[in-house]
């Protein structure tokens, strides 16, 4: 198995400098390099832009620096930065961008974690409870709830989770991040709106396995139909029900965007529609390597859990 990590270790370095790579063409060439203009305004005179692209390293070349100096350019320089955890200067709030950052992990974290792990428990017993009562009365409920919570778009539950709860019923805060309280409703909502589709994806991956013949076996040895699903059908479905929980893990680190936004949350979700609409580039480039980053660490772990789930797979 440590052979395997090492390995998957180091495929890291490369793919990590592919991402670096990407992202720099996209926010320093796409884009349009230097945002000078944008964050000083149009009015701004040449002296100004110059000093500006001076101070943040907009002047020098992109890739490739002058001779004497070939590592001194905006793409060397980024990378530099990346590896040794500098990662810029914010234009808009005139800091360090790993200062940013670091203030912004904890709100993202506080509210996207109890919404992970809320929605995939309450998700996995409403699954059980379908595909224990497949066909019948429970399951036909269970089903329609979930295409009827899939129907309804996210911004609505928002709206009336806002209005109802905590406009007019006076339950929760309608915004600022005070303490746990003032996230219950965020995370309510954020549960709500994902656990349609979860229900709907972890009762295939339970009904995958319910008619396999290990759970005849099972029967007959007389096991009830509890332990059935507990102790054999979901360890076997548990593979691509961690599949599908994986590919939502780094969405973690780099917040949700709507909830945060919606309800004054200052995560990284709000730090980087900030950064966007102020053409802080530095901290956009930054949010998009963490997620970057975080993904490849979630895929390495997630390999190594299908061995630990199931002994049949093999690193």
């Amino acid at each position: 198995m440590w052979r395997y990590v090492g390995r998957r270790l180091l495929e890291v370095i490369p793919t990590t400098f592919g991402i670096l790579l990407l992202t720099f063409v996209l926010f320093n060439v796409v884009v349009g390099g230097s945002p000078a203009v944008t964050v000083l305004g149009k009015g701004a005179d040449a002296a100004s832009i110059a000093a500006f692209d001076r101070r943040y390293g907009y002047d020098k070349p992109l890739l490739v620096g002058k001779a004497g100096s070939r590592f001194d350019s905006q793409f060397c320089n980024f990378v530099k930065s990346v590896a040794t955890g500098d990662l810029g200067y914010s234009t808009k709030l005139n800091e360090p961008v790993k200062d940013v950052l670091k203030r912004g992990v904890g709100p993202s974290l506080s509210l996207t974690v109890p919404m992970l792990v809320s929605g995939v428990v309450s998700a996995l017993v409403l699954a059980l409870v379908s595909a224990a009562y497949r066909g019948r009365l429970p399951d036909k409920v269970i089903l329609f709830v979930s295409a009827v919570l899939m129907s309804v778009n996210y911004v609505v539950w928002v709206l009336l989770g806002q209005f109802l709860l905590a406009y007019k019923a006076g339950w929760f805060p309608v915004w600022g991040y005070e303490g746990p309280y003032s996230l219950v409703l965020p995370v309510m909502i954020g549960v709500l709106s994902s656990l349609g589709m979860d229900v709907r994806y972890f009762r295939t991956a339970v009904l995958d396995e319910v008619y396999k013949p290990y759970v005849l076996t099972a029967r007959a040895k007389g096991l009830g139909g509890v332990a059935i699903m507990t102790r054999h059908v979901l360890r076997n479905a548990l593979i691509p029900i961690v599949t599908y929980v994986s590919l939502s893990i780094p969405y973690l680190f780099t917040g949700s965007l709507l909830l945060e936004s919606f309800f004054g949350i200052p995560g990284l979700g709000s730090v980087s529609l900030n950064a966007i609409q102020s053409a802080d580039l530095a901290v956009v480039r930054a949010v998009v390597v963490l997620g970057a980053l975080v993904y490849q660490f979630v895929n390495l772990v997630t390999d190594v859990l299908y061995a630990a789930l199931d002994p049949r797979v093999t690193l």
